[in-house]
């Protein structure tokens, strides 16, 4: 880690994510087709995990290699909620 970065406002950050928790909530009452629902509460919880992990666990201002090792599971986790949501589809 550089020694000349600026923490970031980790308050403001918990602001965004208490602010996305009380959305959730107002979307997850909203009279609309499941399927919407579903894909509105997965992105927002996904937005969610990226702000965890970029400024709670400090992966922002890490080095290449670690940002591979982090996203290298992307893509079975997309497989993953792709499986389960044609689960609860059909």
């Amino acid at each position: 880690m550089s020694e000349g970065r600026t923490h970031p406002n980790y308050v403001a950050i918990f602001l965004w994510l208490a602010g996305l928790t009380a959305v959730e909530l107002g979307v997850a009452f909203l009279p609309w087709e499941k399927q919407i629902l579903i894909l509105i509460l997965v992105g927002m919880a996904l937005w969610k995990a990226v702000l965890v992990g970029l400024y709670f666990m400090h992966v922002r201002w890490e080095g290449n290699r670690l940002r591979f090792v982090v996203l290298a599971p992307l893509p079975l986790t997309v497989i993953i909620v792709v499986a389960v949501l044609t689960e609860f589809v059909w």
